[in-house]
Order: structure tokens, then C-alpha cells, then sequence
């Protein structure tokens, strides 16, 4: 079989890895071509282009650099013909995916999603567009199911896969002995334009606790250069360069963006605080559209807030600085908090690896013919 997979996000690439290994392991002789990252690029497949070149915060931004987003789309249209893949799969990355999907049905090729667009947030009628152009769903969130089945719309689903990833890492690392000094992870994004936003409010509060250690976990694709200038004033804040599995297994708190890294932050049981902050016209924008409660997954998931999120003018550092006191040193606290994500990995698990899952079902449904 011959695939062609579209990642464009450290996430994307992180469950497109894993994704690649099981695909080649149930196909040896698989064939694999992929927008993604260095993990599905080890994971054996071809990178096309890597994610790094990819990513555009926010509507003020893709409206920016609407002419590059819109050569890739047209790059990508011909490479997918050049390859002439058994099946597209598309992970996650909505506003590519979605005009890429479409067009590779209406060209004949099949097409596979995994990791929903998380259309149950906004803009719920891109359901039918999905329906019209995606011919396998595959989701990883426990409410997405019954979400999509309300639209007559039959997907399956197979478990979260950083479920399985961060027990593995675990069973590997199982314990570390805490020092008398209390750590705090530091995990600002992934893109330049949000780690500039958020940094500098996080190193106001590093310089409030000189006797905990910070410790920022570099972005993949991100050279270590540009963190320098924003921690260089704060001799208690390193950077890691990719071992951020490391810092979370060390540290006793977190200040995380959200995305998929507050679910990983869960999964380590470290207790954290959700902080966003974009531009405003973008920011304004977004709140007028996304009909969620929570921008946290964790919060999402469990629907209640089991950590706290300082979302635009509330991210500041008075409030950062209180919020932290209160899940490095109130144990009434922690314990809740803790308490909290065991029940969301339960929801969140399912017998068995989710990515092996997931390259079972497509090996499975590709056979099937």
C-alpha cells in the first residue's frame, strides 16, 4: 500500500510517528509520504515538509501569509498526484486538511482522518463537509463519537494515543527522587509568535520564586538562540532542548499552552496552570466563535475545571504567581488535582495501544477494499 499522510503540528508529527510504525509494522512493504516532522520521518516515513514551515497562529496571522499557506496547497495537490497514494490520511490540522480532503475525494483517492477537527468546538456544520469528503474517521476523544453520531455520521474510535506513550515512557523512568529545591516546567508553545507573548509573563513570575528552579522545554524546530535573550536576566530558568517528557517527570508543577501538552502534563500527574494569551483582534474573534466552556483539553474532557486557565488579560504575572503558590504548596490542592486526573486517564483509556489501534482499523478497511 502507498500513503500519504498531512501533518502540520509537534503533535501531529508525534501521533503521525507512532501512526508510521504501526502501519509499516502490519505492512512492511508499505510505502509513506508525509508532511509532518523528524518523528514520522524516523518512524521510516518520506517528509515532504516539515511543520515548522507550516504553522500559522490565529486569523490575523493566516491572513498574513495567506500566499505562502495557499502555495503549499497547491504544492501539496501535485505532489499527492505525483505519488498517486492508496489513501490519504489526514491528522488532525483542520484548516489544511479540511481543503485538501475534499479535493483528493473529488480526485478519486480515499481518504482517512485521524485525530478529528475539533469541529464539536466550532463551526459544527463543517460535520457535513467531513461526511461529503472524509471516507474513514478515526477520533481520539471519548465524547467525539456520540458527537459525531448525532449527525448520522458512524466514526470509530480508538483511545487517546499519549495514553499508551506516556506509559511507556514512565514504565522506563518510574520514579525520581524530588530535590529540596521545588521545580516548575515551563512549556510556552511551540511557535515563535506565542512563545514571545508568554515567556517574558512567565520569567516576571521566575523572578518572584528565586528558590525554584525553571525550567522551559525548547520546541522541536526551534533553535535554542531565541530562548537565550528571554531567560538570560533569570539565573533559576534553563532550557532543555526535546526531553520534555524529562522535565515533566521531575517537576512539580507546570505553566503550560494549551493544546495536547496539558493532556501530557495530566498523564504525568503534574499539576499545571493553562496559559493563553494571542492577539487581540484574533483572540476577539475566537471568542465570538468557539462555543466551548474550557480551551483545555483536561478541563474539556472531565467538563469541569479541574486546573485552572488564565486565558488573555487574565494571564498576568499577579495572577500566574498566585495560581502557582497554589499547586506548588497547597496540598489540599495537589491532592485534588491529582485526584482528578486519574479519572481523566480512565476515560481516556482503551485495551490496548491507540496508534496500533488506529493502523489496524485503516490496514483492516484498506484490505477490505
Amino acid at each position: 500500500m502507498k500513503y500519504y499522510l498531512i501533518a502540520g503540528e509537534a503533535s501531529g508529527d508525534l501521533h503521525g510517528g507512532n501512526l508510521v510504525k504501526y502501519l509499516l509494522k502490519n505492512d512492511p512493504n508499505a510505502e509513506i509520504r508525509a508532511w509532518g516532522g523528524d518523528l514520522m520521518k524516523a518512524a521510516g516515513a518520506t517528509l515532504v515538509k516539515h511543520y515548522r514551515d507550516l504553522a500559522f497562529m490565529g486569523f490575523t496571522e493566516v491572513v498574513l501569509n495567506l500566499r505562502t499557506i495557499l502555495r503549499n496547497i497547491s504544492f501539496c495537490k501535485t505532489d499527492i498526484e505525483a505519488f498517486n497514494p492508496d489513501a490519504v490520511i489526514f491528522i488532525d490540522y483542520p484548516g489544511f486538511n479540511l481543503r485538501i480532503s475534499k479535493w483528493a475525494k473529488l480526485k478519486g483517492f480515499k481518504t482517512i482522518y485521524y485525530i478529528s477537527p475539533q469541529v464539536w468546538a466550532w463551526k459544527e456544520n463543517r460535520v457535513k463537509t467531513i461526511k461529503q469528503s472524509v471516507d474513514k474517521m478515526l477520533v481520539i476523544l471519548p465524547f467525539e463519537k456520540s458527537f459525531y453520531k448525532k449527525w448520522g455520521y458512524e466514526v470509530d474510535y480508538v483511545g487517546h494515543p499519549l495514553v499508551s506513550v506516556i506509559d511507556e515512557y514512565r514504565a522506563l523512568h518510574p520514579f525520581l527522587v524530588k530535590g529540596l529545591r521545588k521545580k516548575v516546567g515551563l512549556l510556552p508553545g511551540s511557535r515563535k509568535q506565542e512563545i514571545k507573548v508568554k515567556l517574558p509573563i512567565m520569567m516576571e513570575v521566575a523572578g518572584q520564586f528565586p528558590n525554584v528552579d525553571f525550567i522551559v522545554a525548547k520546541a522541536p524546530g526551534i533553535e535554542e538562540q531565541f530562548y537565550l535573550p528571554l531567560i538570560a536576566q533569570h539565573p533559576n530558568v534553563q532550557v532543555r532542548a526535546n526531553r520534555t517528557y524529562e522535565i515533566l517527570n521531575e517537576v512539580d508543577a507546570a505553566l503550560v499552552t494549551s493544546g495536547t501538552a496539558t493532556l501530557e502534563t495530566a498523564l504525568f500527574q503534574v499539576p499545571q496552570i493553562i496559559c493563553y494569551k494571542g492577539g487581540r483582534i484574533s483572540y476577539e474573534i475566537a471568542r465570538r466563535l468557539i462555543k466551548i466552556k474550557y480551551i483545555g483539553l483536561v478541563n474539556l474532557i472531565m467538563d469541569k475545571p479541574v486546573v485552572k486557565e488564565l486565558i488573555q488579560g487574565e494571564l498576568n504575572a499577579k495572577n500566574l504567581k498566585a495560581e502557582l503558590n497554589k499547586i506548588l504548596f497547597q496540598e489540599n490542592e495537589i491532592l485534588r488535582i491529582k485526584q482528578d486526573y486519574q479519572q481523566l486517564k480512565k476515560l481516556l483509556s482503551r485495551e490496548g495501544n491507540a496508534s496500533e489501534n488506529a493502523a489496524e482499523i485503516i490496514s483492516a478497511w484498506m484490505n477490505k477494499g
